[in-house]
């Protein structure tokens, strides 16, 4: 099966340019391909997973991925999908934040000799000059058909408008797509949608100044099946930097996905076979919630590793249980599958507190906000009058319920706000 055919089975591609002639490219030989990531932030998080899984599908096959940070462009901020212009940042900030992204990307590709690459498009950007690029590159571009482009018509239609800064982001896009063509023979570039009218550009400047062909492939924006876009939270993005997001909390958001979503995470997210994914669709109830502890397992193994995803595996089951997982169900996953693991919590968030304190009794609404489940206490008291907030897997009925050593078991105590955010406390 080809690499084209495995990215369309598992749902990754909206659209493709020359289709017929991509096929025989990537059948052909080994080639080299590209994604783009934005170097704002020292961490990738789980909105990028998609663009980072195809890369690694593409490496799986036997092609080479390149991993494009974008040192360069990233000085300046591309429009693309967003109604403000970008804060700009400072080229000590990017060298930081690709260092995180480099640790990140090297979990999911491996980039041991030469089998894949990492650069940065600083390197050829930021030297150029004005006027050269102006007239060898800047030429070939009909400003008519770049302000028809989704991205820049978003900008345009939008309170703040298109600076002309951001105005020029296609242009250095589509010269990044010709010098890696030039110099990586890279003649494919991959990205979200909202990317089709810069990947469309460098393939057209290609075309008129080497006269070769070269490809594209988008994939569709992820949304959850209640119109929430892929990694966004109550408490912000997913993170892949373990510092920023836990692997206990990273294996929860995934444990946590919606029914109608998992099969096409499985099939997204994690590298188990198509025939083993598609069997998921006929389950429900218990087995359904096993998928997804297979789901939450495989995605956090490859994110973390093994171990962190073992570890995530038992701290759950400590927390509420965890379904057996039968042999049948999706056998290639290296789960312990009809667990008898023996439930541990050692990565779930923890706080220590004085056993005073609760031999005189405190208010859950302070405890909440002092283990940081609420931002405040004003925050705490809306979440219990809500009936957000758990004590032992019980619902807390009043905010001002008093929390006493009686609530402990074997001198610790589990508080849950929400459907997902556990906290334990531990009498010193």
């Amino acid at each position: 099966m080809s690499v084209l055919e495995i990215l369309q089975d598992r749902g990754f591609i909206e659209a493709v340019t020359h289709e017929e002639l991509l096929e025989k490219y990537l059948n052909g030989k080994s080639v080299s391909c590209y994604i783009g990531f934005d170097p704002t932030a020292s961490s990738l998080h789980v909105g990028s997973l998609v663009c980072i899984m195809a890369l690694a599908h593409m490496q799986r096959s036997g092609h080479r991925p390149i991993a494009l940070v974008g040192g360069g462009t990233g000085l300046i901020g591309d429009p693309s999908g967003k109604t403000e212009m970008r804060k700009v940042i400072t080229q000590d900030q990017i060298d930081e934040n690709k260092k995180g992204i480099k640790t990140q990307l090297a979990r999911f590709i491996d980039f041991n000799d030469g089998s894949a690459l990492l650069l940065d498009n600083a390197d050829w950007l930021t030297g150029l000059g004005y006027i050269p690029f102006l007239r060898d590159v800047g030429r070939y571009f009909s400003v008519n058909r770049m302000i028809k482009a989704e991205s820049y018509k978003m900008r345009i239609d939008s309170d703040e408008g298109l600076s002309f800064i951001e105005f020029n982001y296609m242009l250095l896009q589509a010269y990044d797509f010709m010098q890696l063509s030039k110099t990586h023979d890279c003649m494919l570039q991959m990205g979200g949608s909202d990317q089709w009218g810069n990947i469309v550009a460098g393939i057209d400047l290609i075309r008129r100044t080497q006269n070769k062909t070269a490809f594209g492939i988008t994939f569709p924006l992820i949304t959850t099946s209640s119109g929430i876009k892929m990694g966004k939270t109550h408490k912000g993005a997913v993170w892949l930097d373990p510092e920023r997001t836990s692997p206990y909390e990273y294996y929860q958001f995934w444990i946590n996905t919606d029914d109608a979503d998992v099969v096409r995470f499985l099939l997204l997210f994690t590298f188990l076979p198509v025939n083993e994914i598609e069997k998921v669709k006929q389950l429900e109830g218990s087995a359904l919630n096993a998928a997804k502890t297979i789901l939450a397992f495989e995605a956090t193994c490859i994110a973390h590793g093994k171990r962190e995803a073992e570890k995530a595996f038992k701290t759950s089951a400590a927390a509420f249980g965890t379904p057996a997982v039968p042999p049948d169900l999706m056998p290639s996953s290296c789960i312990p599958h009809k667990s008898g693991a023996v439930a541990t919590d050692d990565s779930m968030p923890c706080s220590g507190f004085d056993k005073n304190i609760f031999v005189k009794g405190i208010s859950a609404f302070e405890i909440f906000a002092m283990t940081g489940l609420s931002k405040s206490k004003s925050e705490a008291r809306r979440l219990l009058n809500q009936g957000g907030g758990y004590l032992n897997g019980k619902r807390i009925k009043k905010f001002d319920q008093v929390l006493s050593e009686k609530d402990f078991d074997n001198g610790k105590m589990l508080l849950r706000a929400g459907k997902k955010r556990y906290h334990k406390i531990v009498l010193e």
